[in-house]
């Protein structure tokens, strides 16, 4: 036979896709992946049942209904302040990955270069190499329980084959939130070089402390080299549905759209339909997902300190990028990989290993990712077996 394309040879099941098969294997809880089992809300649920009884069954647009396009537009106006020009600024995708493989087809070639900050989230830097572009990680600092951006690393890594940055805020697996001076720094050097920058923002309502998410589209002059991703896998607890979507220019839009058409058609349909008819939810929504999801977080960081574990409050995002402390070199703890088994085997609680997040898996070998978008009940059960397991 013929061998498989070449750019298949280093592919791997992820880390996060394979504790999730092994937390299942022992029947235990999975803080590991990001799946978020919390309930769908009931409107959108019945929308979207509404639209299935209607016939909603046949293609889309390949940019999306209008209806959700134009839904997309007015919150990225209003709530993310990016000055779109409409819904022709907007495509509907098959989940933000969808949007970001769109995006990087319409954008790079192979051998072009993207700057990731790392600790980065894997499948950004897989997607990127599966296609023959290089994913250059520029290195977050931590310091005072946050991770913080330094433009003299930015600046250093900028090279002739660099196009573009990658801008993930609320940060996964960091939770950092990326503040007004650090964009600031960042577009400064962009502008410089004439470069993209791709932001991932699908984390965007959920922002503590009080801190406020800022949008790097919404910038003065920004908005024109920037492509923004995002979607409602989190924000409604719809991992599932896959449905994402970019918001650029409406001449990169144009382009982002026709070339979704070529690798997907369309979004599902009939779920395109029912969220549209179920939005805006009231902003009682989302002050109560931060409240419960403020208190998840405190559950999970006072247990992985019970535990021994150096794990700070994230500024965003639901996970905690923990650090092994003293445990790290000890009998089954001797790297992330064998902490990972021993939290499974031992307490029945999944958590990634955090080389999954380095360009270099050895500077991830200190650090456990574990996500608390579970039911109050299950999270505690979660929490409880750790603490009796390690505390």
């Amino acid at each position: 036979m013929k061998p498989l394309a070449a750019r298949t040879d280093a592919l791997r099941q992820s880390d996060i896709r394979a504790v999730t098969f092994e937390v299942n294997r022992v029947g235990g809880i999975n803080l590991g992946q990001g799946i978020c089992d919390l309930a769908t809300p009931t409107p959108i649920v019945e929308a979207t049942v509404a639209a299935l009884r209607d016939g909603s069954q046949i293609y889309t647009a390949y940019n999306g209904t209008q209806a959700l396009r134009e839904a997309i537009a007015d919150k990225a106006m209003s709530f993310n302040g990016i000055p779109v020009e409409g819904p022709e600024s907007v495509v509907v995708s098959t989940g933000s990955t969808g949007a970001f493989l769109a995006t990087v087809l319409t954008l790079f070639e192979p051998g072009d270069e993207v700057i990731l900050f790392e600790p980065f989230y894997g499948y950004h830097a897989g997607i990127l190499r599966l296609h023959g572009i290089r994913p250059v990680a520029v290195p977050l600092t931590k310091g005072g329980g946050r991770w913080t951006f330094d433009p003299d690393r930015l600046a250093d890594a900028i090279a002739d084959r660099t196009k573009a940055v990658l801008v993930c805020t609320p940060a996964n697996p960091s939770g950092k939130v990326w503040s007004e001076d650090e964009l600031a720094a960042l577009y400064a050097e962009v502008e410089r070089h004439d470069l993209w920058v791709l932001t991932d923002e699908i984390y965007e309502h959920m922002v503590y402390d009080g801190r406020r998410h800022l949008s790097p589209a919404s910038r003065d002059g920004a908005y024109e080299r920037t492509i923004t991703l995002s979607g409602f896998s989190k924000t409604f607890n719809m991992t599932g549905w896959r449905l994402g979507y970019a918001v650029a220019p409406a001449e990169v839009a144009e382009k982002i759209g026709l070339v979704n058409d070529l690798t997907t058609i369309c979004a599902p349909a009939p779920l395109q339909h029912g969220l549209a008819a179920a939005l805006p939810l009231p902003e009682a929504y989302y002050t109560q997902m931060l409240a419960d999801y403020t208190a998840k977080r405190t559950r999970m960081v006072d247990a992985l300190r019970a535990c021994g574990f150096d794990a700070d409050p994230p500024e965003g995002a639901y996970y905690v990028l923990a650090g092994l402390g003293d445990r790290l070199g000890t009998p089954g703890f001797e790297n992330a990989r064998t902490a990972t088994t021993t939290l499974i085997e031992t307490a029945g609680v999944a958590c990634v290993p955090g080389p999954s997040f380095f360009a270099d898996p050895a500077d991830g070998d200190g650090h456990l990712r574990f996500c608390y978008a579970k039911e109050a009940s299950v999270l505690d059960e979660a929490c409880d077996r750790l603490v009796d397991a390690f505390g």
